[in-house]
């Protein structure tokens, strides 16, 4: 029985390995979250019927799929160690709550909207965009408290100018906060602006000061955050993946490689051909 036993995982490890079963996991989330927007519109009776049957099938898919991967990992510890596993398994237990007549229907409800987020787990570079996110959240966070004293001074500004003009944008500095939110997205901004332009002609400064510093530099600082972040999970991806199927950083590497060894070949002919001309 304990020959059967690594026999059984290779079999397992293999299923769990093989890219048509990846695919095919895919295709069931992108089904299940069709499922789910469908049966937010007005359908007959027999169609719910249907998608109630899909609903249950796709459940036991995704319960058979997070089975074969738990075996063809070597024990359970080193399963549960995964942080994806364990969102994954969540995913799937919180699938078998039952969505008929009762308490916990609406959370079964609900539960089954985050199978969708199973695309996350499967797919190498959305993992790699999200954990770039994850890892940028505190950086911008710094960012985003500069932004906030920005947005803090430039309301207090306005709201002791222009309170008088309109008060429903200006009355206080929570509100002016609101419609310098409103500038900052370019929502008729320039609605705003010639407003208080027919009492301060020079109040434009104003708002294109404030447009250029959390337009312009603030959102280009946010940007630069997250490209940087992406550019280390990929490297971070390359040296844990080794070949790197996702990683973009690999693969120019590896062309960089080859276009420089082309280069220098190219540089031998040239030398061997300039060298047989001389000697002509």
């Amino acid at each position: 029985m304990n020959y059967d036993i690594p026999k059984l995982q290779q079999r397992f490890i293999r299923i769990r390995e093989n890219k048509l079963f990846e695919t095919f996991v895919i295709i069931v989330i992108i089904l299940s979250a069709l499922v789910i927007g469908a049966k937010t519109y007005q359908i007959p009776e027999h169609v719910l019927a249907l998608f109630w049957i899909l609903d249950q099938a796709i459940t036991l898919i995704f319960l058979a799929e997070i089975i074969i991967r738990m075996i063809a990992e070597q024990s359970l510890k080193s399963f549960f160690r995964k942080g994806w596993n364990l969102f994954d398994f969540t995913i799937v237990v919180a699938s078998l709550i039952p969505v008929e007549d009762s308490q916990v229907a609406l959370l079964g409800r609900l539960l089954r909207i985050f199978r969708v987020l199973r695309l996350v787990s499967i797919i190498p570079e959305l993992r790699i965009l999200l954990s770039a996110f994850v890892t940028a959240v505190p950086r911008m966070g710094y960012v985003s408290l500069l932004m906030f004293i920005i947005f803090y001074i430039y309301a207090a500004i306005g709201s002791m100018l222009f309170h008088t003009i309109n008060p429903t944008l200006w009355s206080n500095i929570s509100v002016a906060m609101l419609t310098l939110f409103r500038v900052a997205t370019f929502e008729d901004w320039t609605d705003v602006m010639y407003e208080t332009m027919t009492v301060f002609p020079l109040s434009w400064t104003f708002y294109l000061s404030f447009i250029f510093i959390v337009a312009f530099v603030f959102l280009n600082m946010m940007i630069g955050i997250v490209l940087e972040t992406l550019q280390k999970e990929h490297e971070k991806f390359d040296l844990i993946e080794g070949t790197g199927e996702a990683g973009e950083v690999h693969r120019i590497e590896l062309r960089t490689i080859e276009m420089e060894a082309r280069l220098e070949r190219m540089e031998e002919m040239l030398k061997t051909l300039c060298a047989g001309g001389r000697e002509k």
